[in-house]
């Protein structure tokens, strides 16, 4: 059964006025356990409104949002546990931290839960170190420090309620390419250590690309595919003629498609296509050699 599931999700904001608008339109997915997703789409194609609604931070207009086969708008005093189970990382972390010191920041929610100070700490200093928060910043006020490090604060205040869905919406914004190396990197780390299910919400196909097990695409509202990260990246030309920029070695391997040179593979990540021009050359030097 599916840890998180969506039946005919729609949400319209300012209904009935003149400023109607559909933002998520008759959506139907399933997210299996485990999992780690991209979540792409272009801006105002939906995909910040859905993901605000698995948490329950939204309420569908209409259709249901199911989380271990339940609705989690059943019974309307249940979303604060909810919240506990689905834990959500805004994209600007000004938006999430606001405790004098690292500690409290990350002990917030924690605390909000009803447990007791031991295992508090325990999950504070458990947390930062492993989204590299050292011992000596927990003292600091969060609003001291550097972009990325205030990022790390705001996941880690999610992290330490070990909820069992983790959603990132654009968690590299705005840092330079080491930080957003960094970032990705110790998310994934924390995937593979927890086996969480994890959503990461990207404009950047570059990005997710690398270790996404699926891609969820919205596009104009609507839910233009969600499948394995390899059958996504072989639709590439669809994607961006809906106006999402593919990974630059994926279109490399596709101008070479193209040109004759075909690999029979999906290409999306640089290690790969090594791999395969690397077998390419060495079946051709023993073809000569023969």
């Amino acid at each position: 059964m599916a840890i998180l599931k969506t039946e005919e999700l729609t949400y319209v904001y300012s209904q009935g006025t003149p400023f109607e608008k559909t933002a998520v339109d008759h959506v139907d997915l399933e997210i299996e356990e485990g999992e780690m997703i991209g979540v792409m789409g272009h801006t105002g194609s939906g995909k910040s409104t859905l993901i605000q609604h698995f948490n329950g931070l939204l309420r569908p207009t209409s259709g249901r949002i199911l989380l271990d086969g339940k609705d989690i708008w059943e019974k309307k005093e249940n979303i604060r546990n909810v919240r506990f189970k689905v834990g959500l990382v805004f994209q600007y972390p000004e938006h999430q931290i606001f405790e004098e010191t690292v500690f409290k920041d990350i002990a917030f929610g924690p605390k909000n839960m009803g447990l007791d100070e031991k295992e508090i700490s325990r999950r504070v200093h458990e947390t930062a170190e492993s989204i590299g928060l050292s011992e000596e910043l927990l003292e600091r006020s969060p609003f001291e420090l550097s972009g990325g490090q205030k990022r790390r604060v705001a996941i880690a205040g999610v992290m330490a309620m070990e909820p069992r869905i983790l959603i990132l919406d654009e968690p590299t914004a705005g840092l330079d390419p080491a930080g957003r190396d960094k970032i990705l990197g110790l998310i994934k780390d924390y995937h593979k250590k927890t086996k969480k299910t994890i959503l990461i919400v990207s404009h950047s196909m570059e990005d997710i690309a690398g270790f996404a097990d699926k891609i969820l695409v919205m596009n104009k509202s609507r839910l233009f595919c969600f499948d394995e990260t390899k059958k996504v990246f072989g639709r590439a030309e669809e994607i961006e003629k809906i106006g999402l920029d593919v990974p630059q070695i994926t279109k490399v391997f596709g101008s070479l498609k193209r040109s004759g040179l075909d690999f029979g593979k999906e290409v999306y990540t640089v290690g790969y296509a090594k791999e395969l021009l690397v077998k390419e050359l060495k079946k051709r030097e023993d073809n000569k050699n023969c």
